[in-house]
């Protein structure tokens, strides 16, 4: 195997048949130690959180490819911890989205002056850039179309999957009796048909569960997912 990304939050390798296999580490992003799924820097280390991300992100791809929903997925190792996936390109140098239900997070702080903290929000979608160096800014869809990152043809295509694909994890996390706040996704385009596709994985560590007004930790949420 060849090393071709060391990631925050895992690492990923080329395989000899042209796919990628996907390390997950025990690293999961935040601030001052406090887990954050938007943040863009580690901000601790949870024993076992890598294999219980794998092993929550199998859970849900497993179902949306059931489903017909385009993703990089093809299988997994819980025994190494690792995802075996299609080969996809990322737009740029990568972008984020965000499907926020509860106004929480970053966006609290940013508008906060005319949301409460909790507040129901209607699916909403934003993207950012993934750049450390710029604190992964915002980005609106015009924007994104006139730096050829995506046209406005995509960008509904992304807009659509995302709210299709958060509403779909929010509908399994409630069947668990639990409410899904917002969630981080990626997505790019198969190195083959150039269709986009769900990349990265679904997990604790993309995501905010909370049970009534109790936060739900990254290895707890898999835990209660998963449970008999």
């Amino acid at each position: 195997m060849e090393l071709v990304y060391t990631g925050k939050t895992k690492n990923v390798f080329k395989l000899e048949d042209g796919n990628f296999l996907l390390k997950f580490k025990d690293d999961v992003t935040g601030e001052n130690g406090v887990f954050d799924p938007g943040a863009n820097t580690v901000g601790l280390t949870i024993d076992g959180a890598g294999l219980a991300g794998l092993r929550l992100t199998s859970f849900f791809y497993s179902k949306l490819n059931e489903l017909n929903v385009p993703t990089h997925y093809v299988d997994t190792n819980f025994d190494d911890a690792t995802m075996t996936v299609k080969p996809a390109t990322v737009f740029g140098k990568g972008l984020e989205v965000i499907c926020r239900f509860k106004a929480v997070g970053s966006f609290l702080r940013r508008y906060g002056a005319y949301v409460s903290e909790g507040q129901d929000l209607d699916a909403f979608v934003e993207v950012t850039i993934k750049d450390d160096e710029r604190l992964d800014p915002p980005i609106s869809e015009d924007a994104l179309a006139m730096l050829n990152l995506l046209t406005h043809e995509e960008y509904a295509i992304l807009k659509e999957r995302t709210i299709e694909i958060s509403k779909f994890v929010a509908a399994e996390l409630g069947k668990k009796g639990l409410t899904l706040y917002d969630i981080k996704l990626e997505f790019g385009r198969d190195a083959k048909t150039n269709e986009i596709i769900l990349i990265d994985e679904i997990s604790g560590g993309n995501m905010r569960a909370f049970k009534g007004d109790t936060y739900i930790e990254p290895l707890q949420l898999e835990k209660i997912m998963l449970a008999d």
